[in-house]
């Protein structure tokens, strides 16, 4: 079987986004599992790997399907403006060359010219300064393939403090998102379909998935002490889960679910609200938890940390995170292959 084509897009190239993918494409590593295709500025990732002196030959395509021989293909989608960017600064050029490098991808990966997408971190402000009113990657996805369901799940694999045979996803119902803005956000449609998201994921991993669903209140609002989204909505959201076959329960409080799942009682859990999940995976797994979309037809994913300006240009960042994230993506692409 050939290996996966995997598109790497290059992100906020202002962030550690070129250094991330320069030294991941330069381990080895990457090419044992996949066919990787640079969507991003071949000058950007060339100057990236010379300042520290990685041994890596950027060839520049002119199509994401195109293979070279030798070296690493990379293709700009974009123009060539980012040249003059000043690493570690917030930059409307960056913000929407970041979004061309998305777009094109999704576009080539929609036309069957690769096989699925692995992300360099985007900047949300960046993206506003360019004029593109989305709140990072999964918006701007959802919108490329037309899709309206869709949820940002961050998974932790097996040996990775996860004491699960399976390792750990956790799906959220609202992703970005102002913390009083969720109760409103929050309806049993929208919770069902993140749960079905969910089991769907990782049923296509080969499991028979056992899902916990949070809260949103402390201590599952103590029957409507501390409030109602319990009995309301997430309640019979997973009642109506359970009745089209998801193995599903809840609502439990978050800070005891999180941690039953961690133990090995759950493989999925399904949080309210961005930080309710990301706060737990990131803590016991920052450098291997991959962020997945759930519900695109093309296969998406990324590390779980964001451009990091703070230590941009220094030489500090790590692939691993980034390389862990393309794994997935291969091994989700080619599951999809044997269906």
């Amino acid at each position: 079987m050939n290996l996966p084509r995997l598109a790497l897009t290059m992100g906020d190239v202002a962030g550690i986004g070129p250094e991330i993918m320069a030294r991941a494409l330069t381990t080895g590593e990457l090419h044992s599992f996949c066919d990787p295709v640079v969507i991003g500025h071949p000058v950007i990732l060339e100057r990236t790997a010379q300042q520290w002196n990685l041994p890596l030959s950027v060839v520049a395509v002119n199509d994401p399907a195109e293979t070279v021989t030798e070296g690493v293909a990379c293709w700009n989608p974009s123009d060539d403006a980012v040249l003059s960017i000043t690493t570690g600064k917030i930059q409307a050029v960056a913000g929407r060359a970041a979004y061309d490098y998305l777009v094109a991808a999704a576009r080539a990966a929609l036309a069957g010219q690769i096989d699925a997408i692995c992300t360099a971190p985007l900047h949300k402000e960046a993206l506003r300064l360019a004029g593109l009113d989305y709140p990072g990657h999964t918006e701007i996805l959802a919108a490329e393939c037309g899709i309206e369901e869709v949820a940002m799940m961050l998974y932790l694999p097996a040996g990775n403090a996860v004491r699960g045979p399976n390792g750990l996803g956790v799906a959220h119902v609202t992703l970005h998102t102002s913390i009083r803005s969720v109760p409103g956000l929050l309806s049993i449609d929208r919770i069902r379909e993140t749960i079905v998201l969910l089991d769907g994921f990782l049923k296509r991993l080969g499991i028979t998935p056992r899902i916990g669903v949070c809260a949103l209140n402390p201590h599952a609002g103590e029957h409507g002490l501390f409030g109602n989204e319990e009995a309301e909505c997430i309640e019979p959201a997973v009642e109506s889960a359970r009745a089209v076959g998801v193995i599903a329960t809840g609502p439990f409080p978050a800070d005891a679910l999180l941690r039953r799942a961690v133990a090995g009682e759950f493989d999925g859990v399904v949080a309210m609200y961005h930080d309710q999940g990301h706060i737990a995976l990131k803590l016991i797994g920052f450098d291997m938890a991959v962020n997945i979309t759930l519900g695109l037809p093309i296969v998406r994913t990324s590390p779980s940390h964001g451009t990091a300006f703070d230590i941009a240009g220094q030489g500090r960042a790590s692939a691993d995170g980034f390389i862990a994230a393309a794994r997935v993506a291969c091994q989700l692409a080619l599951s999809r292959q044997k269906v």
